[in-house]
């Protein structure tokens, strides 16, 4: 095949679609999805942590929450309040700067699946959107704009 033969019109519809996804793999930096993948979904689980807080101490709302709407079978409700509010705050933000970010991921999505199947089962949806995040950075990690790559935590 000569160069000419290489135009799109002579590759069909297959070719066309191939290259077109060749030119939109490289538009996107993979960096970019990692940090949108950890941003993005990490924020909507700090912004539940902080409603779960009144200044350092867990507010009277959260108890109410976890021994009636929230309640799980397995865990006792302080215990889960407790669980729940350190983990929103801690692996969000581990997850925002990009440290221990499979670990954290890992741990929000357990905590995704705890939601899911015994606190809004109807939300799947949403749940799915989290979950699909967390398994991006679970495959294929943080990114290189991440505390994990600039430590040699991750190649």
């Amino acid at each position: 095949m000569t160069d000419s033969s290489l135009t799109p019109a002579a590759l069909g519809l297959r070719g066309r679609v191939q290259a077109l996804n060749a030119l939109i793999g490289r538009l996107v930096p993979k960096d970019l999805v990692g940090l949108a993948a950890r941003v993005f979904v990490a924020w909507v689980f700090f912004l539940s942590g902080q409603t779960k807080v009144e200044g350092f101490a867990i507010a009277d709302s959260t108890w109410f929450l976890f021994e009636h709407e929230y309640a799980l079978p397995i865990i006792p409700s302080a215990l889960a309040a407790v669980m729940a509010t350190i983990a929103e705050h801690v692996f969000s933000v581990l997850l925002i700067v990009g440290l221990f970010t499979r670990l954290s991921a890992l741990a929000l999505l357990g905590m995704t699946l705890v939601i899911q199947i015994f606190v809004y089962p109807n939300a799947w949806v949403t749940h799915g959107l989290w979950a699909a995040s967390f398994l991006v950075l679970l495959a294929y990690g943080p990114g290189r704009l991440s505390l994990d790559r600039l430590l040699g935590l991750e190649r």
